[in-house]
């Protein structure tokens, strides 16, 4: 990239973040930003569905403690009229072929049947199926939490990039204050060339730098759009929420409010419960079942089922049924073994499970508090370069100190504001996965 090119494009960025562009852009806050991305998200849209459907599921499983109503119509065509054969009663009542029904015969039935008992088999399923829409609704929870967690890491790393570029943009208007008083002092004649060269040389450094950094603002605000489901090249600016507050729950209260909160680790529980409910469910078909069951029937050989003068046109019933399935190979017991081995699937899942929120929450918190240590020592750096910067820039101008010295307090205080915002933004971002780590991170 040649200099005019560099130059054009330094050019074309500064135009584009100027204030006066900045004050024409829309503003958002993180909690815009966030409802955006809510609103947008295709993840919770799914896990919403999937909430409809275990919702449905537990309706359906509600259906079987109901009565279950049937109907049916039938058409039947016999060969021949059905008859037997009559010795008669000689000499009053000739031998011959009594008919008692008819070719066509039609029926129409209603029937009615009532679970009275199921080896608590539906009561089970009933209860697994409530469960499943409890699982259903944590698991919409857990992705909220993780588009929010997504968005404020995104957010935070724009402001921690647009920083960057403002520190980068302070360095090079004191590189070129540095380099035009070089200029004028070898001009003069009180430093050598290569004391200017050198100045020369730190300013294009520093502009290479700034283009980096706004690079880097670019690339953190295109991710952040993506996250909102905008327009990657969107225009917009974000409100700046770099402020330190210091954290003040402790490890062990990270700890307990992840037991009560995280929605991962509440999912985990309820998948074991269950997997407890499933294996009763399977239990069930060790007892036997009983249903209630009224029948209601109408016959014809018409299609309109009103009689015949063989047979009255309707009749009824009620019946009690029993019915035990109780040989069947070992499959029940098959089914069982199956349904506990998941229950222990499950429990182990779950104490994984809690182990690595654990290992989560401890390392964002140790992350957490070396960046707070970070922020009060790169404060304190910050005025130690600016006067070690002002002191040597003093000396300078007295012909006391050297270009290097100046250029080198420069390089110190640039780091110093530097490291502070990374500092800063390394503090928001582990404060962020934190409040993740215990599932309080949104609302």
């Amino acid at each position: 990239m040649g200099p005019k090119i560099k130059a054009f494009v330094v050019i074309f960025l500064l135009a584009i973040f100027s204030p006066q562009n900045l004050l024409a852009q829309e503003v958002l806050t993180l909690n815009q930003c966030i409802e955006i991305a809510l609103k947008n998200s295709p993840g919770i849209r799914i896990a919403r569905e999937g909430y409809k459907s275990a919702e449905a599921q537990k309706k359906e499983a509600l259906t079987a403690f109901l009565p279950k109503f049937s109907t049916s119509y039938s058409y039947t065509r016999l060969n021949e009229e059905p008859s037997f054969f009559f010795p008669g009663l000689p000499p009053l009542i000739p031998p011959g072929d009594i008919t008692t029904g008819t070719v066509n015969n039609y029926n129409w039935a209603i029937e009615a049947k009532q679970p009275l008992f199921a080896g608590g088999g539906l009561l089970a399923n009933y209860e697994a199926s409530k469960i499943g829409e409890d699982v259903a609704a944590l698991e919409e929870q857990a992705k909220i939490q993780d588009v929010v967690h997504d968005v404020k890491l995104a957010y935070y790393n724009v402001l921690k990039a647009q920083h960057l570029q403002e520190v980068a943009l302070q360095s090079v208007d004191m590189l070129k204050a540095h380099r035009d008083v070089a200029e004028n002092y070898f001009k003069v004649g009180m430093i050598p060339k290569n004391d200017l060269l050198y100045a020369e040389v730190e300013l294009a450094n520093g502009r290479q730098a700034l283009v980096r950094a706004q690079n880097a603002s670019i690339m953190a605000k295109t991710h952040l759009n993506s996250l909102l489901k905008r327009d990657v090249f969107a225009p917009g600016v974000i409100a700046d929420a770099m402020t330190y507050q210091p954290f003040g729950s402790s490890l062990e209260a990270c700890m307990e409010a992840a037991k009560q909160s995280r929605p991962e680790l509440k999912i985990s529980f309820l998948k074991t419960a269950q997997a407890a409910k499933m294996v009763n469910v399977a239990k069930s078909e060790y007892l036997p079942a009983l249903n209630f069951v009224g029948n209601y029937t109408r016959f014809g050989d018409e299609p309109s089922v009103s009689g015949s003068s063989y047979k009255d046109m309707e009749s009824w019933y009620l019946m009690a049924v029993a019915s035990w399935n109780f040989w069947e190979w070992g499959k029940t017991k098959f089914r069982v073994d199956a349904g506990k081995a998941r229950e222990n699937q499950a429990s182990e899942a779950s104490k994984a499970l809690y182990d690595q929120v654990v290992l989560e929450i401890k390392n964002a918190y140790l992350l957490l508090r070396e960046a707070e240590s970070q922020i009060a020592v790169s404060q304190k750096l910050i005025e130690q370069a600016e006067e070690n910067f002002r002191i040597a820039t003093e000396r300078y101008k007295e012909s006391i100190a050297t270009s290097t010295e100046v250029l080198d307090a420069q390089t110190l205080l640039t780091r110093a504001k530097s490291d502070y915002i990374n500092a800063l933004g390394d503090y928001h971002i582990h404060l962020t996965r934190l409040q993740r780590a215990m599932g309080t991170l949104w609302p």
